[in-house]
């Protein structure tokens, strides 16, 4: 059982990194566009799309993947209890 829950939290720590990267890639002209950064917008626009529809931009910048970061970890949080929880 601790297995399972070790290899949730290693894939959601995985894909925040990837969260993070494909943030940072913006910054960066033609990154997006790059093989690496079609990889990581088809694995994270998903997942970033409902929260861009509800949250709206603050002027030039977007928030939206801040919250979706601090989302992912609370899933962390809430598997730890529920670890805790059940064992």
């Amino acid at each position: 059982m601790a297995l399972i829950f070790d290899v949730i939290r290693t894939l959601i720590t995985f894909y925040s990194y990837a969260l993070i990267a494909y943030i940072l890639m913006s910054w960066f002209p033609n990154a997006r566009e790059s093989s690496i950064g079609q990889f990581l917008a088809r694995i994270c626009e998903p997942y970033l799309e409902p929260f861009r529809r509800f949250i709206p931009p603050l002027g030039m910048i977007d928030i939206s993947p801040i919250v979706a970061i601090f989302v992912l970890n609370f899933a962390v949080m809430g598997l730890n209890s529920l670890y805790r929880m059940i064992m």
